[in-house]
C-alpha cells in the first residue's frame, strides 16, 4: 500500500494531469524572511553590504523522490550609487533525479529615498531556467514503460520585477520573479496520452516589523503571500523572537498545510545560521508518509571596520 502511494504521488507531482495542463509553482521556503531576493528582486543590495546566502530544503523527508530545493545568492550595493546588483540560482530537484529543474538569473535594483528613514527599491531580474526530465527513470515509481522522449537541459529564458519598501523596522515588497509563461514539455507525436508544463506567474508580496518588547528581546511578525492561477492561495505567517540580536526562534503556520518550528544563530558579525522543521497538517502529515520537511539556511556578509552600519539589519 505504501510504494503505490509512493507512485501515485509522486506521478501527480510530475505530471499534475493526463492530457492537461500543469500550472507550476515556484518552489517554496519556510526562512522565507532570509531569502528574500530570490522572491523579490527589488531587495538587492538592500542590506547595505555584500551578502552571499544558501538555503536547502528537503520536503517531506521519508517519502522517496520527493522534492529537494537548493538555492545559493548574492548581492551586494553599488557603491557610491543607488544600484544594488546580484545573482540568484535554484536548483529543483524531484524524484532522485527525474526532474532537474535550475533557475539562474542576474538582479539589478535601483533604490531611491522616500524619507529619512525610508527606502523605496525597484528591482529587475532576467535569466532563465535548465529543464532536464528522464522518463527512464519514472519506471522505479511506476512500472510500466513511458513512451517518451527525455529532455536535456532545455533552456527557456525569463524575467521579473518587484517592488520593495523598507525602514530599519518595516519592511514590505510586492514582486513577479518569472513573468513569462512557458511551456516546457509536449508529446506531440499523436499518442492519446499528451504531457503538457505550463509555468504561471507566481505573484508575491512580503512584510514584516521588528518590534522591541525590551532591551534584549524582539519581536518579529512576518507574512508571504503568493497567488498563482490554477493553484490554491499560499500563505505563511510566522511569527519569531530575538534575543540580544544573536539567537531567534518561534513557529510559522502555512494556510491549511503546514505548521513550523523556526531557530537562528547570528555566530558573528559576519556568519549566521538558521534551522526549520515543517509537519503536515494535509493527510500527507501522517507518520506512515513522511517525516516531515527541514530546511537549513546559511548567511555570510562582507562587513569592514569602515562600512559598518549605524544600524543593525534584521531583515
Amino acid at each position: 500500500m505504501r510504494s503505490i502511494f509512493y507512485r501515485f504521488l509522486f506521478v501527480a507531482l510530475v505530471f499534475g494531469s493526463i492530457s492537461g495542463l500543469q500550472a507550476q509553482q515556484d518552489a517554496q521556503y519556510t526562512q522565507y524572511m532570509y531569502n528574500t531576493m530570490t522572491v523579490n528582486p527589488a531587495y538587492a543590495g538592500s542590506r547595505g553590504q555584500l551578502s552571499l546566502a544558501a538555503l536547502y530544503r528537503s520536503q517531506w523527508v521519508g517519502l522517496e523522490g520527493a522534492p529537494q530545493t537548493f538555492t545559493v545568492n548574492m548581492h551586494s550595493p553599488i557603491r557610491n550609487s543607488r544600484l544594488g546588483y546580484g545573482i540568484s540560482l535554484v536548483n529543483d530537484n524531484i524524484g532522485d533525479g527525474v526532474v532537474q529543474e535550475t533557475y539562474l538569473d542576474a538582479v539589478l535594483s535601483y533604490t531611491i529615498d522616500v524619507s529619512r528613514d525610508a527606502k523605496l527599491s525597484f528591482g529587475l531580474k532576467a535569466g532563465g531556467n535548465l529543464l532536464s526530465l528522464d522518463f527512464n527513470n519514472l519506471r522505479k515509481y511506476q512500472q510500466e514503460t513511458v513512451d517518451e522522449d527525455n529532455i536535456d537541459n532545455q533552456f527557456t529564458p525569463n524575467f521579473g520585477l518587484g517592488i520593495y519598501y523598507h525602514t530599519d523596522r518595516f519592511y514590505a515588497g510586492l514582486s513577479a520573479p518569472n513573468l513569462l509563461e512557458s511551456e516546457h514539455f509536449d508529446n506531440s507525436a499523436g499518442a492519446q496520452e499528451s504531457f503538457l508544463s505550463v509555468d504561471r506567474v507566481n505573484f508575491y508580496m512580503i512584510t514584516g516589523y521588528v518590534f522591541d518588547l525590551n532591551g534584549n528581546l524582539k519581536f518579529k511578525p512576518a507574512l508571504l503571500t503568493k497567488v498563482v492561477s490554477g493553484a490554491p492561495l499560499q500563505l505563511d505567517l510566522s511569527a519569531s523572537f530575538l534575543f540580544n540580536e544573536k539567537f531567534s526562534f518561534g513557529a510559522a503556520y502555512r494556510w491549511d498545510a503546514a505548521v513550523s518550528g523556526l531557530v537562528g544563530f547570528q555566530l558573528n558579525e559576519q556568519l549566521m545560521i538558521g534551522l526549520a522543521y515543517d509537519r503536515e497538517t494535509t493527510a500527507l502529515g501522517g507518520t506512515q508518509f513522511n517525516d516531515g520537511s527541514f530546511e537549513i539556511f546559511l548567511r555570510w556578509e562582507l562587513i569592514r571596520s569602515f562600512e559598518r552600519l549605524i544600524s543593525p539589519r534584521f531583515f
